[in-house]
């Protein structure tokens, strides 16, 4: 590292942007925020890839980070079931990558084997945040391949889910089929039309049947095939004596084709193949835009993806890195500071101070004594520690948790628009059609009866309200998609514009993990101040960086005799002073009983007071309660924390909020269950296992989550912590959302009205259906599209 006193330096870290703290690292005349982000710097420089840094400005991650231990990837077990596909040479892994951001990213995840000979090639999912990497298992082990990543700042998560590799395959192979048949039906369909619609010579008039029975030819596969799934389901809605929108699609599809296949075979008119064949096209192509919800998310992944896939087990010859669903009870394990506990396990050796929230919603950490037992879930914070497995990990306190009846999944039974509509709309079709073919009949002309009949089912057949819903709402799945708000299916959007109470959460909810506050409780002088900032600066500690900014400004002096003790703190001397900071035990002191972190201070024998560092209330908390209160949703909060902190949230929450502290998962869940009893729509907003009951249980549960792919309980939507200040936007846009599918029905039924004033005449000819029913399509299609993008535009989602 070399200084340049000549050269004007920015006070932001070229490789990430942050803010640069203290004195700088320097480098190539570009500063940086710390060593790891100039070792990024150094590496790509060096392998000629300092491209990366034009692609986008301050492209990188911050390096502030431990690196974590990889010894577990040395386990041929281990690695066999992480990657994807592997032979005596060559093997293929693919990593979730969460620092994917930006096309930098991807241009360097693309370009490894440029760092390393042994990567043999690497694509990039950016949606997915993926990275396939196919490498040379004699040239770069996984481990070394893992390592690689983490050097240039892109380091892959690894939990147990990814080794039991579960989840639903996404899988639209037969819809696709479905829509490319009736597509290539409506095309020819349509083409061998065009004569019968603007007029036929005398040569053309003598193919005229023959063109008749192609139709017939492309209508059969497309009502037999692309169709069958509208019929099965009109057929399951009548068997549950109820009418969803698939019974007058069915019926309409199916008298289209049977008139058709009519006039065809008698000789007596064209038929309607070409409308039939469209028809099915289009509503195929609004059920797989629908379907095509952001399957990159999952909804139901579990407690799995919180853990580790190893733990160290400590045997009398070696320790050996061992994964998780291999451990046995009596084994004893080494869990590190900031590691998951992944069994119940009786404390041997060390200092265990254990954060739970995770499980019980109660930040504080807990201490244990030596023989006390310490439950699977919690993270160690403080030094290492040694533990003896008690139970399996499928015995233990947390999965027992996690199969508990009340994180079963609940009926949601919300009826949305178009269900309510489908109702009513099925019984006046067959009115109308019944009272036309009535009336006719009366007046002795049977053929019209019969024409009048079959027009108003072709012609009010809804496919235009069929479309409507779909385009509308996966257009607005795309709005949440891009502002972070990733909603697990259409029908939750409606759900979430008829939500009027509000309840949240308290830790990692509204407080956010990665936004912290620091304080401190007693008094320094100015040479303390100067003796703090000195000593913190030698240590790379995420606290000793906090307490840093906290000083600010103070003197630097060079200081003897450091060290630092991990996981209990430092010390140093300076002249006739000598300084510890860090744990009560290490700078000999009495205790405080205080939640979060608490950091010591200690100049020569005088104990000068304790920081403690506490989450901070997300960024916009007190604008989003208070625009959520001026809608004139009831706003709640339960929490499994306790009450140190309700004064202040009294001043946040409107009055009537109730505020409640000390929730089990049970209670939060009877909770959500009362207000429903009132009559109230209820969504939830929680983060960890002990919302997941009340998540599943309220009308929409949003998982609040600062990192997407991790633990998601079951929930209808995850927010992205980043997004939590667009809450009453993404409240105010759903029902923007609805209300276009409201104006798209209006459009419809002015369309079924003129189509049913011929109808039911008894004088629909194919050229009107054929110009009719295409037209209202494009309509509502292009209507829900730009509607959907100007409300989003009004709301500043665009």
């Amino acid at each position: 590292m070399a200084e340049n006193s000549g050269l004007k330096l920015s006070t932001i870290c070229y490789h990430c942007g942050d803010q640069v703290e203290g004195s700088a690292y320097i480098l190539d005349e570009h500063q940086f925020c710390c060593l790891g982000c100039q070792t990024v710097y150094q590496i790509l420089n060096e392998n000629n890839l300092a491209s990366y840094y034009k692609y986008n400005t301050f492209p990188g991650k911050s390096q502030k980070k431990q690196k974590e231990d990889l010894s577990y990837l040395d386990e041929p077990n281990i690695v066999a079931k992480l990657v994807d596909y592997q032979d005596d040479e060559i093997a293929i892994i693919t990593f979730y990558v969460p620092a994917i951001h930006c096309s930098s990213c991807i241009w360097l995840l693309e370009n490894l084997y440029k760092l390393n000979p042994g990567v043999k090639s690497s694509q990039v999912d950016f949606m997915k945040k993926q990275a396939s990497i196919t490498f040379n298992k004699q040239e770069v082990s996984l481990k070394e391949l893992v390592s690689l990543l983490h050097n240039i700042g892109y380091d892959p998560k690894i939990t147990l889910q990814d080794v039991v590799k579960e989840g639903k395959k996404f899988n639209q192979n037969k819809l696709i089929a479905k829509i490319t048949v009736a597509g290539f039906c409506f095309g020819n369909s349509m083409m061998i039309s065009f004569p019968e619609y603007f007029g036929m010579a005398d040569f053309e008039k003598q193919y005229a049947n023959f063109f008749g029975y192609m139709n017939l030819a492309f209508g059969l596969p497309v009502l037999l095939y692309s169709a069958s799934d509208y019929f099965k389901s009109a057929w399951i809605s009548l068997k549950q004596k109820r009418l969803n929108l698939d019974v007058p699609l069915a019926l309409g599809i199916f008298v289209l084709f049977f008139r058709s296949a009519f006039e065809i075979i008698s000789q007596t008119g064209a038929g309607f193949m070409d409308t039939l064949c469209s028809l099915v096209f289009f509503i195929l192509i609004g059920k797989w835009v629908q379907q095509r919800t952001y399957y990159h998310i999952s909804f139901e992944r579990d407690y799995r993806s919180y853990f580790p896939v190893a733990v160290t087990v400590l045997e009398e010859e070696m320790d050996k890195p061992t994964q998780i669903a291999d451990l046995k009870v009596g084994d004893r394990i080494l869990v590190r500071n900031n590691e998951i506990i992944p069994a119940d396990a009786i404390l041997l050796k060390g200092h265990a101070s254990v954060d739970f929230s995770f499980v019980t919603g109660e930040s504080k950490p807990v201490e244990k004594v030596l023989g006390e037992v310490v439950y699977a879930g919690g993270r160690q914070m403080g030094e290492a520690i040694e533990l003896e497995v008690v139970k399996a990990v499928s015995q233990s306190y947390l999965t027992k948790l996690w199969n508990n009846d009340s994180f079963k999944d609940y009926e949601k039974k919300f009826d949305t628009f178009i269900g309510y509509i489908s109702k009513y709309f099925t019984i006046g079709l067959l009115l109308v059609a019944f009272t036309a073919c009535a009336y006719w009949l009366l007046g002795g002309n049977a053929d019209k009866a019969w024409s009048a009949f079959t027009a108003v089912l072709i012609i009010a057949c809804p496919c235009a309200l069929a479309l409507s819903s779909p385009f509308t709402l996966s257009a607005a799945l795309s709005i949440f998609d891009k502002n972070k708000l990733y909603i697990k299916n259409t029908s939750a959007i409606e759900q979430m514009a008829a939500i009027d109470t509000v309840i949240f959460d308290k830790t990692g909810t509204i407080s956010s993990p990665n936004v912290s506050s620091m304080y401190f409780e007693g008094s320094l002088s100015s040479m303390d101040k100067s003796l703090l900032l000195s000593l913190c600066r030698n240590s790379n500690h995420p606290l000793s960086r906090e307490i840093i900014k906290w000083i600010g400004d103070a003197q630097h002096l060079t200081l003897e005799d450091y060290q630092e003790q991990v996981g209990k703190g430092q010390s140093a001397k300076y002249q006739d002073y000598t300084i510890k900071i860090g744990s009560a035990s290490f700078v000999e002191t009495a205790k405080v009983d205080l939640e979060g972190s608490v950091v010591y201070v200690k100049v020569n024998d005088a104990v000068k007071g304790y920081f403690t560092l506490e989450q901070s209330w997300r960024p916009g908390l007190a604008d989003v309660i208070n625009s959520l209160k001026s809608k004139t949703y009831d706003l709640h909060l339960i929490s499994g924390d306790n009450e140190r902190r309700a004064d202040a949230l009294k001043v946040i929450f409107p009055q009537g909020s109730k505020l409640l502290f000390n929730q089990t998962p049970s209670d939060k869940l009877n909770k959500i269950a009362q207000w429903q009893e009132k009559g109230k729509h209820v969504c939830m907003l929680g983060d960890g296992l002990n919302d997941a009951g009340a998540l599943r249980k309220a009308d929409l549960g949003i998982a609040v989550s600062d990192d997407i792919n991790n633990f998601s309980p079951g929930c209808d939507a995850i927010l992205d912590g980043d997004a939590f200040d667009k809450l009453p936007k993404f409240f105010n846009f759903s029902k923007d959302a609805v209300k276009v599918i409201k104006m798209s029905f209006m459009i419809s039924l002015m369309y079924n009205a003129i189509g049913l004033s011929f109808a039911v005449q008894g004088t629909m000819s194919p050229l009107f259906a054929a110009i009719l029913m295409p037209i209202s399509t494009v309509t509502i299609i292009s209507f829900t599209s730009l509607m959907t993008r100007w409300y989003a535009k009004r709301r500043n989602l665009i």
